[in-house]
């Protein structure tokens, strides 16, 4: 199964993404709008 993970740099979408790709059960394809609205450094950090 393909899965696509919107907000993959947040805090949920990372650990959402993070656990289905450790299942093995599915392929994971993670996107997110890196702008400065919150800050960059902080979703870089997170991965």
């Amino acid at each position: 199964m393909k899965v696509l993970v919107t907000g993959a740099a947040g805090f949920i979408g990372y650990h959402v993404a993070r656990r289905l790709a450790e299942s093995n059960h599915c392929e994971v394809l993670g996107v997110d709008n890196l702008n400065d609205y919150y800050s960059v450094d902080l979703k870089r950090a997170a991965g």
